[in-house]
């Protein structure tokens, strides 16, 4: 092992033993820290859909892997994972055991905090690439690390957490830009780029999935072109603005029928749906089964 390889071992031992205290059992763990949560599970888990908000997920133990509409994106202790923008993902745990639990780190990240600091590092007028994916692995160093766990290291000191935690966030956003793919960080926070301006169709469509997707409206109200809309959207999404508005729809309906309790015809009209077959139609494909199968099925193992 080199050198490189045990100092960034030696820290993710460090943050692993950080995390198992704040992190005893299986859950989701909200911090002091009001971006920073903890993510454990002592075993494999069974695929789970959700809206994923931007943010920084690094993991100490385990591993994990993460669908994009059909690409796959597995991520462990030397990869950290990075979503840019609002995207609906289908993820599981592929590694994990009672002695070994899946430990993950996930930040939040605040485009705006992104969008300041690049205002104050970088130079004006940086060219516009070719967008990327909202979504990227990049390999972990210990610059990353030693300011994550300077992050971490203050939840045992709360005093601290106001005058610190904000200058441990702002050298992890830095380090993400200087990273090999902070590029895509860059590009998507560039106040009134091409790129920026689709990110704001992204995040539209988040709070109005229910309504009918115009492509034309939602183009004029982001100020690009159709043609640019349909290209960007899904070369940053994997997806176009209607699939990812599908998904939008076919996961809340499943949170509704979960959560509130609805059955199929209601959580249907009420996501934006009009055809009741349609819609369990598209479920199924999505989530493998029928909506009230799938939703019966959950419920008998909760």
């Amino acid at each position: 092992m080199s050198d490189h390889d045990a100092e960034i071992t030696q820290r993710r031992a460090e943050l692993a033993t950080a995390m198992k205290r704040h992190a005893p059992e299986y859950g989701v763990f909200q911090t002091a820290i009001s971006p920073l949560h903890f993510i454990r599970s002592d075993a494999p888990t069974e695929t789970i859909h959700s809206t994923h908000k931007p943010g920084l997920c690094i993991i100490a133990q385990g591993r994990k892997e993460v669908r994009l509409w059909d690409e796959s994106y597995i991520y462990d202790p030397l990869n950290y994972l990075v979503v840019a923008v609002t995207l609906p993902l289908a993820g599981h745990v592929i590694e994990a055991s009672p002695d070994q639990p899946y430990l993950c780190i996930r930040l939040d990240i605040d485009p705006a905090q992104i969008a300041q600091l690049i205002a104050d590092t970088s130079p004006i007028g940086v060219p516009e690439r070719e967008p990327h994916r909202g979504l990227y692995l990049d390999r972990i160093d210990t610059s990353l690390l030693d300011a994550m766990l300077r992050l971490v290291r203050l939840l045992d000191t709360p005093s601290d957490i106001p005058a610190l935690a904000p200058l441990a966030l702002r050298e992890i956003f830095y380090r993400l830009l200087k990273g090999q793919q902070g590029q895509r960080l860059h590009e998507i926070a560039i106040a009134d780029s091409q790129t920026h301006r689709v990110t704001k169709a992204i995040e539209w469509l988040n709070h109005h999935y229910a309504k009918p997707l115009h492509i034309d409206e939602l183009a004029s109200h982001v100020s690009v072109s159709t043609s640019t809309l349909h290209h960007r959207f899904k070369s940053i999404t994997a997806m176009s603005p209607l699939q990812y508005q599908k998904q939008l729809r076919l996961q809340e309906a499943r949170r509704l029928m979960i959560s509130e309790g609805l059955d199929v015809t209601t959580a249907a009209f009420r996501v934006g749906y009009e055809s009741l077959s349609q819609f369990s139609r598209e479920y199924g494909r999505m989530f493998g089964a029928p909506p009230s199968k799938d939703i019966a099925k959950i419920r008998a193992t909760a």
